[in-house]
Parts: C-alpha cells; structure tokens; sequence
C-alpha cells in the first residue's frame, strides 16, 4: 500500500542520510577524509486524470537517494614535522599503486617508509613519482615507487674548480703568496689535496705550481708532485691579463705522462677556471695581503642519506653524509575532469571511472594542480557544526516518516474495525 510504502521510503532514506553523517562524524580526524552528503529526488506516480484546467494530476511517490557528493575543499594543513608527511595545497590528488599494481588516488598523505626503504600509505601502497638518475628527475619516464631509504649518492669526479684569491704586489721578487689549498676527488670518490703555490717573478708577474700528494700517485714516494705550471701577469690596476687570442679562460691541469692514481681511479683532467660567471678574472694583485678567499670544485665523494625534504613542486631533495643535496625523485600529481565522478574505494582511496574522466598526471604547480607541502598532512574537511545541524534534520525527518506510519496504521486498523 502506498500509504506504507511512501513513509518507508523516507524512514529509508532518513535511515540512509544517518547513515552518512555518522560515518562523516566518524571521520572526523580521519587525514585526507572528504566529506560526504547525500542529496534526494522525489517520486511522481504519472496519471492520466487533468484538472479542470488541463493541468495532470499527480500523487507523489515517495523519496529516493538522488546522489553521494563528496565535499572536495581542501581541509585544514597540519605540521607533523615528519619528512614521509605530505600535503597537497589545491587540486589534485597523490597517485598510488597496490600489490596488483592498481592505481589509486588519494588527499592522504600520512605516508611512511616500509623496510624496502619506499614511501607508502599506511595501509602498504606504494606512492608513484617520476624516477631521479644521478639526482636529475626525468619527468618524462614511466611513474615508479619513490626511494627514501638506503640511498648512496655515487661519487662523481672533480671537472673543474676555481680560486678566488689575491696576491700582495708588495711582495718582493722571489717571495711567495700564500698558497690555495683544498681536495678534489677522482672516480672512486677518494680526495686528494690538491695545493697551487704562487712565486712573484717580476714586476706585475707571478708563476704559479699546481701540485698533488707523491703518495697519492702511481709513482708514490713522499712529498709533493707537480701537475701543472704557468705564469700569471697583471695590469697597473691588479687584474689579471688572460693570455692568448681569444683570451684563455681556463688552464687544464693534467698527470704527468705515464703516472696514474695510486687507488686505481681513472686518471684526472682538471680545468681551472679564470673568470667566474660575469667573466670577471678571479686572481687580483693588490698592494694587500696574499690570501685565498675561495674554492671551489664540483666532485664529491660516495655518501649514504641522511635526511631528505619535499620542495612545493613534489620534488624530494636527499641530504647525503657527503655534504651533497641531491634530488631522489617528484612525486606526482593527478587530476580529473570531474572530481565527483570519481568513486569512493574507502581507506581515503579513490578509482578514476567513465564519469571521472582518466587521471591527468603531472607535476605539482602545473596545469591547475596544487602545491606540496612537505612533512604536513591534510586534516578531514567534516564540519561538526554542520554535521550536527543534518543529524537534527535526519532525526527529525525519520521521526516524522516514523509518525506517518504509526498513523496509517492506526487509520488501518479502524478500518479493519469498521468491517468487522
């Protein structure tokens, strides 16, 4: 009977709205949970009947569960202070991959690390990013597992390097400068102190002996052994006169023939660089005390990781026990065409469906996507005020449907009576 059947519908879909808001109240301190709300269509039994005025007349059938509409603004940003922790600050969503390798998308960024050393939900899925070689990002390779964990960075020889220092003018002929001492490192990432001394040889002339440790050398033995030898001059006003046409910026700094590294590494080839960036030379001569200012080289020694950030663009730059910082991997982003098509897996996981349109995966800060922000977490977006105003509405809607049928009933019942 209609008379049941129509408050029924609404004790079902009172039941049903209670069920949302509980479950929303639930998890309210659930990371990365979306609210939820449900929404209602009304039922019209179609008649053939009119009014006088040819309008159809119409009985209503009941209520239905129209949608489920997940509330997608972003929640509050929480500071954990813990590095695996990560927030999205926007749109977009964290792109995950389980055992089977299905993809999921998810706003929670409680990650952690497993004993593998990858970054993972708390429930064992893998966070997908773009793979880093040598700390460079390839952003154009397939989505892999970020490693965070028992990372050495490789050693990398010394190239180049430069000095910034100046030599006293009033020094006399024959006297020396102080002399520029630092290391650099060969392929195995093994230093050698490499040391360049400076002579005054005339007026506005130094020669300059660019040297490593013997015992670091194939040929061994104790001391020092050159590896390299020239002559700077300078004009009246201190700077130093590049020699040749076109001027040479740089002076290759070599092994002696037929000597090699004492550790095996592949022998060295080192460029000194003259000029810095602005091409401005890096040696002066001024009427002040001999003294090197600088150095600098772009070799390092093999390192195991120390601790590591998330840059806004979803990289994740790793601190090495080197002194190195270098990238171990981005994270990526994923966003859709319609963010309410996507369906609901639980365990704050959404799957892309036809209503969703496919993920678009990128990097954080491009095509509309949001920002990282590293070592914080997005809080559940539930409102309890407002929560607590739809359970008073639901409650008050089931009572009233519940009130319905309690009448009906009794309507029934005398009825019945009547015939009886």
């Amino acid at each position: 009977m209609a008379s049941f059947s129509i408050p029924l519908s609404g004790l079902t879909a009172a039941q049903q709205q209670l069920q949302s808001v509980s479950n929303n109240l639930a998890n309210l301190n659930t990371d990365g949970y979306k609210d939820q709300n449900v929404s209602f269509s009304d039922l019209f039994s179609q008649v053939s009947n009119t009014n006088g005025s040819g309008d159809p007349l119409q009985t209503g059938s009941g209520v239905q569960i129209a949608a489920t509409d997940a509330n997608f603004t972003e929640g509050n940003i929480n500071s954990t202070g813990t590095s695996s922790n990560m927030a999205l600050s926007g749109n977009g969503f964290f792109v995950t991959e389980d055992s089977t390798g299905l993809e999921s998308f998810t706003r929670a960024g409680d990650f952690t690390t497993n004993n593998a050393g990858q970054l993972t939900t708390p429930s064992g899925q893998l966070l997908l990013g773009y793979p880093a070689v040598n700390g460079i990002v390839n952003t154009t390779a397939a989505l892999q597992p970020l490693q965070v964990g028992s990372v050495t960075s490789p050693a990398v020889a010394s190239t180049q390097f430069d000095i910034s220092a100046n030599l006293n003018s009033d020094t006399a002929i024959g006297g020396t400068g102080a002399p520029s001492t630092f290391s650099v490192y060969d392929s195995l990432g093994s230093s050698h102190t490499l040391s360049v001394s400076y002579t005054k040889t005339g007026t506005n002339q130094w020669s300059y002996s660019v040297s490593l440790p013997s015992a670091d050398l194939s040929t061994g033995g104790t001391g020092t052994t050159q590896v390299g030898s020239g002559t700077f001059n300078f004009d009246t006003k201190g700077a130093m006169v590049l020699a040749g046409t076109p001027p040479a910026k740089s002076i290759t700094v070599t092994l002696p023939t037929g000597t090699t590294l004492a550790d095996g590494a592949a022998a060295p080839s080192l460029k000194w660089n003259l000029t810095d960036a602005s091409g401005n030379t890096t040696i002066s001569q001024t009427a002040s005390a001999s003294a090197t200012n600088a150095t600098n080289q772009d070799g390092y020694a093999s390192g195991t990781l120390k601790s590591y950030t998330v840059r806004t663009d979803g990289t994740i730059d790793g601190t090495f026990s080197s002194g190195k910082t270098l990238a171990l991997g981005q994270v990526a982003v994923a966003s859709f065409a319609n963010v309410q098509g996507l369906a609901h897996t639980g365990g704050t996981n959404f799957q892309a469906t036809s209503a969703s349109g496919g993920a678009v995966i990128g990097m954080a800060g491009t095509g509309g996507r949001g920002t990282v922000v590293g070592s914080s977490v997005e809080q559940s977006n539930v409102d309890i005020a407002t929560e607590f105003a739809k359970l008073i509405v639901a409650q008050q809607a089931y009572s009233a449907n519940a009130k319905s049928i309690t009448t009906f009933n009794q309507v029934s019942q005398a009825t019945i009576a009547m015939i009886q």
